[in-house]
């Protein structure tokens, strides 16, 4: 209780130092805990962590930068393109991690974030149009590659005898089989 005749609050004891915390303005409340607002600190650089983010593992507190990169982070997120640690968006395909910057067309480079994209045999990203460019079989009449037409996202081809043709180029094939 206050016995110093004043008009502080008593609060509890800190957390951390067990000791009085009167008035609220030295008090902060951090995981169900009373602490003194110059006791919530990082374990390791004793930033002040008040209205700050910050994370615990087995009980000790941690600013973000030190949770992130003193090696106590469980399982940090590491971009499969760049091998570095993800501290922003993680964008996951085909079971894997990649900052958003780095999930990529193989072929153009462009960003695939909320984009259509396929992955070839050979295991790499593209965007629909290089996949098409790339991976598109070659007509047997004409050996231009086979690829959707504008506007559409599935090309029409015609196999005979595992050769692949235009359809426009089928016709003109029939008579050489």
């Amino acid at each position: 209780m206050d016995t110093s005749g004043g008009s502080q609050f008593y609060f509890g004891h800190c957390a951390k130092c067990n000791k009085e915390v009167l008035g609220a303005e030295k008090a902060c409340q951090a995981l169900g805990q009373i602490f003194h607002q110059t006791c919530f600190t990082c374990s390791v650089c004793d930033k002040r962590l008040q209205g700050k983010p910050f994370y615990t593992v087995t009980g000790t507190i941690y600013c973000e930068e030190d949770f992130l990169y003193s090696g106590v982070h469980p399982s940090p997120e590491v971009c499969f393109s760049c091998d570095q640690i993800i501290t922003d968006m993680v964008v996951q395909a085909r079971g894997k991690t990649y900052h958003s910057a780095c999930f990529r067309c193989v072929v153009c480079k462009e960003s695939l974030e909320d984009l259509p994209f396929t992955v070839g045999p050979d295991e790499k990203v593209y965007c629909i149009d290089d996949y098409h460019k790339v991976q598109a079989p070659c007509c047997a009449a004409c050996n231009k590659p086979i690829l959707p037409t504008e506007g559409c996202t599935e090309s029409i081809r015609v196999v005979l005898f595992n050769k692949n043709y235009h359809a426009e180029c089928y016709g003109c094939e029939v008579d050489f089989v």
